[in-house]
């Protein structure tokens, strides 16, 4: 097992001791465009904030073509074989692009309408579903971990918020030497959560609960089996009648082993045994689950986004109490400049939202409150250029342009597993 197989290992996200959106790249070059028509616009929930047209520039054809630009020249930097981006905003347009190929070998290419695995935007969904418990008092924020799972290193001073907020102390399993050489050396196992949480209590803690912020999946393992011993029903279940239905997002699971809804994307990696690039569109992401194991497409996202960021469903109804909701958007910094961490979501210069990376797929979504904007980009890659994942770059380079006094540039590195 090679140093490049065990420096990125992630369920996707802020990086490991700080917090970092990251990028990455792939051998492909973008090949052309293609323009998908977008469903109509949903009408905006009742708790978004008044929209600042201002900060967001109106999505006209030179600014349009300045997007396709961008994208395409990160693509050939990063080789980034497919990338599907959605862009909305009440008022100034919408930009749905898909550019490249789903797979390099039949050269298909890349679509709006695929299935993509998301990442640690799994985290929003677990988290939301632990919020909804907590708004029906089957927990508390506050409450310790070892009230509802066993065997918790300091799991009677180790609160939910704290787990929620990445601020346990705990662990990362991926940061486990054990868990990579097992993972990699065959990417289609299954894992439990338990053998998860196995590898991550091998380890003392790396700070008393509460000190300062850490990212870490093992936080959202716990999370999930939280939710299962609150809810008295498996973690996908819960979330498929709690979180998805209400909010309407049909095209979003998580799955079961390494399913994989079609049609989808072939994914590519280098986070392999020999540092080579592989194929991944049929490894299995159990070793993620409550942190990382889900699937959606752009529709959904488009509606997560801003479900996420405002608490509130398409239809107006509360999908989070008000109270709750402002608790989740607290996002205390973390030692990236310019971004916090609340409960399950980022804060990136007011987007709010979460990335996800695993291997061969990652994406990012974000919503930018002030002015009602959505931004959805999802790849088929997770091989880093120079350091930073390409859903960063293409985050910061289509920001950059549409606005530009809300770049979503949180620097990042690689998360370490060694």
């Amino acid at each position: 097992m090679t140093h490049a197989c065990t420096r990125r290992l992630r369920a996707g996200a802020v990086a490991a001791t700080a917090a970092a959106i990251l990028t990455a790249p792939l051998a492909a070059p973008a090949a052309g465009a293609t323009a998908v028509a977008a469903s109509p616009a949903p009408p905006p929930p009742s708790a978004s904030p008044s929209s600042g047209a201002d900060e967001v520039r109106t999505l006209d054809p030179g600014v349009t073509r300045r997007i396709d630009r961008a994208v395409r020249q990160v693509m050939d930097e990063a080789r980034v074989p497919g990338v599907i981006v959605g862009l909305w905003t009440p008022g100034r347009g919408q930009y749905v692009k898909s550019f490249g190929v789903a797979d390099k070998s039949t050269g298909r290419g890349m679509s709006a309408g695929l299935y993509s695995r998301i990442g640690s935007e799994t985290k929003t969904f677990t988290v939301t579903a632990l919020l909804r418990l907590a708004d029906r008092h089957k927990v508390g924020l506050d409450d310790p971990v070892g009230k509802y799972v066993a065997g918790v290193p300091d799991g009677d001073r180790i609160t939910l918020r704290q787990l929620a907020g990445m601020r346990s102390g705990l662990f990362d399993y991926t940061s486990d030497a054990a868990f990579v050489k097992a993972l990699t050396s065959d990417p289609r196992r299954s894992f439990t959560p338990r053998q998860l949480l196995g590898y991550a209590f091998a380890h003392p803690a790396l700070f008393p609960p509460g000190r300062e912020f850490s990212y870490c999946n093992t936080n959202l393992v716990l999370l999930g089996l939280v939710v299962e011993k609150a809810s008295g029903r498996p973690l996908a279940d819960h979330l498929r009648t709690e979180v998805l239905e209400p909010a309407g997002l049909h095209h979003t699971l998580l799955p079961s082993g390494a399913y994989f809804p079609r049609p989808h994307p072939q994914g590519y990696t280098d986070q392999t045994a020999n540092g080579e690039v592989a194929d991944t569109a049929g490894w299995n992401p159990s070793w993620a689950w409550a942190a990382g194991a889900m699937v959606s497409d752009l529709d959904d996202l488009r509606v997560w986004a801003r479900t996420v960021a405002t608490g509130v469903l398409p239809d107006g109804r509360d999908l989070i109490s008000p109270a709750l909701q402002k608790q989740r958007l607290t996002t205390p910094p973390t030692a990236v400049p310019g971004a916090g961490y609340g409960l399950g979501v980022f804060d990136v210069h007011g987007w709010i939202g979460h990335n996800g990376s695993l291997p061969g797929y990652e994406s990012l979504t974000v919503y930018l409150p002030s002015a009602r904007t959505t931004l959805i980009v999802l790849l088929n890659t997770d091989i880093a250029h120079q350091g930073v994942e390409p859903s960063t770059l293409l985050g910061e380079a289509i920001t950059k342009i549409v606005t530009p006094g809300h770049v979503f540039d949180l620097p990042g590195r690689p998360a370490a597993t060694h």
